[in-house]
């Protein structure tokens, strides 16, 4: 039995959720795979899943166990792209993820840049408002807006953005500008929270503080919601990479400024720090470069010269 390749199908099978996925992605016919499995269980003395007609899952045993195995091939890989890094040449799968509207706007172009100029890379990007656990979907990276909390994870700060209020400057004309958040109580607030109500936090003199605003639209996802703002239909909240280009386009206006909270880091996170490929270590380093040249972050933004571990508990 070869130990490394067994692992690796093991790994495969974990992360894909089914015996007949991780023959698709290994290119092995099903028999092959569960052959495979079964001659790793009898070599290990234990059963690594439990797996019925419908349904396949880690035992404890395979979940600890799968640790362990990404640990190896980890470090078997970051070898093998040491090898290939002195040759100036990268290669291999890389998967990264970010949320919906960041992703589209600045991580994909980016991402497309990098392949340009390294084409034997293979890249997959996932993009998603949620918490996508790095480890348990088999993600490389991800890039992540927000404070970071209690994980061993390692974040890398590349950036930062600002939550803002905006308004189309026709709105402000009718309405008028608030010199004060409380001002915003008797204005039209778009929502695009779907809760049906919002509490918009800022800060005075270094205190926090919430107001409930209101308003007759509502939406589940902000591009329609910065639609409506443009529209005139009322006072947005956004991160700033949202609006920025419409700013510069003087199509909406900054209002609040001074009561604006702390600015929102930006990170890459990523699992194990020390068993980086090459190509995972160029594409960070890529994109802080890059999406910092692109102008999506706010004046004055920190690049780190190294990687930081920072509390995190997102996945």
């Amino acid at each position: 039995m070869d130990k490394l390749k067994s692992m690796a199908a093991f790994v495969c099978i974990a992360e894909q959720g089914s015996l007949t996925a991780a023959s698709q992605v290994l290119g092995a016919s099903l028999p092959t795979v569960v052959r495979t499995l079964a001659a790793l269980e009898a070599d290990l003395g234990v059963r690594l899943f439990n797996r019925s007609t419908r349904r396949i899952a880690l035992t404890n045993e395979g979940l600890c166990y799968l640790d362990s195995c990404r640990h190896v091939l980890a470090t078997l890989e970051e070898a093998e792209s040491a090898l290939r890094e002195d040759t100036g040449e990268l290669a291999g799968q890389l998967t990264i993820t970010a949320p919906v509207l960041f992703g589209q706007m600045h991580v994909a172009p980016s991402l497309n840049r990098f392949v340009r100029q390294h084409h034997k890379v293979r890249c997959s990007l996932v993009l998603a408002d949620r918490q996508v656990n790095l480890l348990e979907e088999g993600i490389d990276l991800g890039v992540r807006i927000g404070r970071l909390n209690d994980s061993s994870l390692v974040a890398h700060q590349v950036g930062q953005v600002r939550r803002m209020v905006v308004a189309a400057p026709a709105y402000l004309s009718a309405q008028g500008e608030p010199a004060h958040p409380k001002d915003l109580l008797q204005a039209n607030c778009i929502d695009f929270s779907g809760a049906g109500h919002s509490w918009w936090a800022f800060q005075n003199n270094g205190r926090m503080f919430t107001l409930p605003v209101a308003g007759n639209l509502e939406f589940n996802h902000v591009a329609p919601a910065l639609g409506a703002c443009l529209d005139g239909l009322g006072f947005g909240m956004f991160l700033s990479y949202q609006v920025a280009p419409h700013v510069a386009q003087g199509r909406l206006t900054t209002v609040l400024a001074d009561y604006e909270l702390p600015p929102r880091p930006v990170s890459v996170i990523y699992p194990h720090a020390k068993l980086l490929p090459a190509r995972t270590r160029a594409f960070i380093e890529w994109i802080k470069t890059d999406l910092a040249s692109e102008g999506c972050f706010t004046s004055a933004t920190p690049i780190p010269a190294a990687p930081a571990i920072l509390p995190c508990r997102c996945g």
